[in-house]
């Protein structure tokens, strides 16, 4: 076990874990002890595991209902049961304004961002509480804090998923479940690694986040440290919270705007 919390005996599940934050977090709480099940609908999630011990792999729809009961069935026939579940799957839908986004835009973006999330949450959460008690994160997004760091049907769904974790932790009140989002800024990740591989090619990498404080990029592992503090019994006092991991950058979020009727500038 790697140092740092301690998550020996527990079993966490962790969506969107086929690359970038999913997998960086599958393999932290794998280092610290935890029993893993890492789920995507991409085949890659297999490779997250490879060469760890007391780990499950699991092709899913994460937005999908009869797919999340079957992830969490999986997960308690094979290791009796769920501590930990990291509701991280998501898709970014481009950077779409209200006058571009069509309806099929929308109802993808918000059914894998915002309603995959709410499944996780009814379905789990019963089971966490059988254990008497642990931890439900949500991947949520500078984005859903407010305007200016993404498409509009990516930036309005990560902002669902903030009131979606406040509204859970409410019912679930005395229920020893805490439930709390992670709000990333620019992370390399499958998502935006296109905007970060024709960032090297163009030679200006340097570029890459520097409207935040502290002028980079963060890096998924730095994302999946946030997510085992939130896990942990050392933020047991911290619930119903969106924790913004993004260097500063919603400190101030400086935008380019688009104005109706006229091309961004």
């Amino acid at each position: 076990m790697s140092g740092g919390f301690d998550f020996t005996g527990k079993v966490a599940v962790v969506t969107g874990a086929a690359s970038g934050i999913g997998r960086a977090t599958v393999r932290a709480f794998a280092a610290r002890g935890a029993k893993v099940v890492a789920a995507d609908r991409d085949a890659g999630v297999h490779e997250t595991i490879a060469g760890l011990d007391e780990a499950l792999a699991v092709e899913i729809d994460a937005a999908d209902e009869s797919d999340v009961r079957r992830l969490i069935k999986n997960t308690c026939e094979q290791f009796g049961g769920i501590d930990i579940f990291y509701a991280n799957a998501g898709i970014s839908g481009g950077t779409a304004g209200i006058f571009d986004a069509d309806v099929a835009l929308w109802t993808e973006v918000l059914r894998v961002n915002l309603i995959g999330p709410a499944l996780a949450i009814k379905h789990v959460a019963p089971r966490i509480v059988e254990r008497g008690g642990g931890a439900i994160l949500c991947t949520a997004s500078v984005a859903g804090l407010r305007s200016g760091a993404g498409g509009t049907p990516y930036s309005a769904s990560k902002a669902g998923v903030i009131n979606l974790v406040q509204s859970a932790a409410q019912q679930l009140a005395t229920s020893g479940v805490r439930v709390n989002a992670i709000c990333p800024g620019l992370i390399e990740t499958g998502m935006t690694q296109r905007a970060f591989d024709y960032a090297r090619e163009q030679g200006k990498e340097e570029k890459l986040g520097q409207l935040n404080p502290l002028r980079r990029a963060g890096r998924p592992e730095e994302i999946a440290q946030v997510a085992l503090f939130l896990a942990s019994d050392a933020a047991s006092y911290v619930n119903g919270q969106a924790i913004a991991v993004d260097g500063g950058l919603s400190s101030s979020h400086p935008v380019t705007r688009q104005v109706y009727g006229k091309p961004a500038f």
